[in-house]
């Protein structure tokens, strides 16, 4: 029987030993399937991430380009501005320009009534000579012949008063030759002033129409900006409507993942869900067989989750070796593991974690171990070897952990509470 029982418990452990071969395929199989989706969506968030920068770079560029065509509109305003400025300043100088050239023709008239004035002098002077010469004239007749003096008092009275006539006349004319000769001076000086002046605004004109072709130059060079400009910001637009459309693509890709991923999440919560309640109810069928075997027996309790050994049932004082009562305690364990184990369903992860404890007493000087710490992980460890070992416990099943004394289950200052942290926590957990 015994070796029946040996035949079927190694058929048994096969068979969990495919089966755990099996799992473990299926489990690199999904990691390596993880591994895949998470660098294919570290790479789609890399070239988001490209997309966003490639996207600040280009809006900063086009709103670099509208700064540029801001500049440009505020230049050309101020160039229209100043156009307009010029073609006032050239309308008043051509303005200036057309009383400047009737004041030439006033002084042109002016000068021709000076001309007038000269002749009417000149023929003044001639007819004052005419009188002179006639009064020598009748002198001399005077002398020659013999006439009376009534008729010569008369022709002297009437010479005179041609003389005086004449010389009144003269007189007048000379004084309005003079008048017409001042103002002919003045209307001289009034024509070169207005040439002066003519000549100013000739140049004030040129100089006008040379800031106008300046302007219309600078103009021509704005408006070509702009036309740069605006063909830039063309450019850009559609570039920026094409990284859009590259983000809303990659976005949808990204929702369509994370949509994956959050399903994957929701379905592995789930399975770990199910896997937790049947390992919480094999949990329970195993406590529930260790009871019936254990009973009230001193040093072996349940808390919880948890099966608790007092070291002094597995350990000799200061030792991390198996007593022989230990091994026994420990091989009953073992048999109801191996039955509940059988039973449990091979796609849950399952381990026994054996945890090692001791009291805060520190070790005597030459001792085997340094410290508790290593006292615990060594009985823990001796635990789980004769698990492995005697028992035939898949290692892959078990866990060893070391805790000392920084566990305490009674932080009192008391032998009773000393021996209840001394102790081997049993649990049967998920991995």
């Amino acid at each position: 029987d015994l070796r029946a029982d040996a035949a079927d418990r190694d058929a048994q452990i096969s068979g969990l030993s495919s089966q755990v071969d099996e799992l473990q395929a299926e489990l690199s199989e999904e990691e390596a399937q993880r591994l895949a989706e998470a660098e294919a969506a570290a790479a789609l968030r890399a070239r988001l991430e490209n997309a966003d920068s490639e996207l600040t770079a280009m809006t900063m560029a086009l709103e670099e380009q509208r700064r540029r065509a801001e500049e440009t509109l505020t230049l050309l305003a101020a160039a229209r501005e100043a156009e307009e400025d010029l073609d006032a300043r050239l309308a008043a100088a051509l303005l200036r320009q057309d009383e400047t050239e009737a004041a030439l023709q006033r002084a042109r008239d002016a000068a021709g009534n000076a001309e007038t004035l000269e002749d009417d002098l000149a023929q003044a002077q001639a007819t004052a000579e005419d009188l002179r010469s006639r009064l020598a004239a009748l002198l001399e007749e005077q002398g020659e012949a013999e006439i009376t003096q009534e008729e010569l008092r008369d022709r002297l009275t009437a010479a005179l008063a041609a003389q005086k006539a004449a010389e009144a006349e003269a007189g007048a004319r000379l004084s309005e030759a003079e008048q017409r000769a001042a103002l002919l001076s003045e209307a001289r000086s009034e024509l070169s002033q207005t040439e002066a002046r003519a000549s100013e605004a000739e140049r004030q004109r040129e100089l006008l129409n040379q800031q106008v072709a300046a302007l219309r130059s600078q103009l021509s060079q704005l408006q070509g900006l702009l036309d740069e400009a605006r063909e830039s910001d063309a450019e850009a637009q559609v570039q920026l409507q094409n990284l859009g459309s590259e983000l809303n693509a990659a976005l949808a890709r990204v929702a369509a993942e994370e949509r994956r991923r959050r399903q994957l999440e929701e379905e592995e919560r789930r399975r770990l869900e199910a896997q937790a309640e049947d390992l919480e109810r094999y949990r329970s069928e195993f406590f529930g067989r260790l009871r019936e075997v254990i009973g009230d027996q001193d040093g072996i309790r349940i808390e919880g989750d948890r099966f608790v050994f007092s070291s002094e049932v597995l350990f000799a004082p200061g030792e991390a070796r198996l007593s022989p009562l230990g091994e026994g305690e420990i091989a009953n364990i073992a048999g109801i593991l191996q039955r509940v184990m059988s039973d449990i369903p091979p796609g849950i992860d399952w381990i026994l974690r054996v945890d090692g404890h001791t009291d805060d007493t520190p070790l005597r000087r030459g001792a085997r171990f340094a410290d508790n710490w290593e006292l615990s992980q060594a009985r823990a460890l001796s635990v789980v070897r004769f698990l492995v070992e005697d028992m035939g416990i898949p290692p892959q099943r078990l866990s060893a952990n070391g805790f000392g004394e920084y566990q305490p289950v009674d932080p009192a200052d008391s032998p009773e509470a000393r021996a209840q942290n001394r102790r081997i926590e049993l649990k049967l957990t998920e991995r």
